[in-house]
């Protein structure tokens, strides 16, 4: 009769692997993936200094914290974090995507019908893929009236609301109506205000990704 020693030596190997897969399973599912454009890239400043690296800086300290992956590109629209989604969900398999788009279809006056087709596929895009969507609520200057600045800024609770999703709250809200932290194209924060955003965004983010957002505060 085989002896128990013997076992166990001959099923290390298939133990390891699945020791192994386990493992690159929680990884992947500690990662929140950030899908945005200018606002979320650090616009016209060095990768480093951008919120999002700021808050992936931060939370490697703390091991019950997620990896952040920025895959955010200045001047995409909606329709282009679409076509770039699939691959990313493929590559890093995220448990939470953090959706910040929509800015610059807006600022172009795309119809709003379109907007918030490309962002509904998004989030169905996301949830196939048994993440967590978490849409971020986008305001824009009103350059094309009251009537299209309205439909455009009611996507989001729509949206949030018919799927179920959070709606986050735009970041850049608080720091547009200070001049001393937006570049001089109105637009884009500065880089002083890159701090500013990370800590809101990592209080914001904590419910929703098992963090005490009174300890986010830096």
């Amino acid at each position: 009769m085989m002896n128990f020693k013997n076992i166990i030596l001959r099923h290390i190997p298939i133990l390891l692997l699945l020791g192994l897969s386990s493992i690159r399973i929680a990884a992947a599912a500690d990662t929140l993936l950030i899908l945005g454009d200018s606002l979320s890239a650090g616009y016209q400043l060095p990768i480093q200094q951008a919120w999002a690296t700021q808050l992936g800086e931060r939370w490697k300290l703390n091991p019950k914290a997620p990896a952040v992956v920025n895959a955010s590109i200045s001047g995409d629209t909606a329709a282009q974090g679409l076509s770039r989604l699939p691959e990313l969900l493929k590559t890093h398999q995220p448990r939470w995507v953090l959706i910040e788009l929509g800015a610059n279809d807006g600022l172009r006056g795309f119809p709003t019908a379109d907007i918030e087709r490309d962002l509904t596929h998004i989030i169905t895009l996301v949830k196939q893929a048994n993440a967590q969507p978490l849409l971020m609520q986008i305001r824009i200057s009103p350059n094309y009236g009251r009537r299209y600045t309205d439909a455009f800024t009611a996507i989001y609770p729509k949206l949030a609301q018919q799927h179920q999703i959070p709606l986050l709250p735009f970041f850049m809200e608080k720091v547009a109506i200070k001049p001393e932290l937006m570049q001089p194209d109105g637009l884009h924060p500065t880089a002083e205000a890159q701090p500013e955003i990370a800590d809101f965004m990592a209080q914001t983010l904590a419910p929703y990704v098992g963090l005490d957002a009174e300890k986010q505060a830096k």
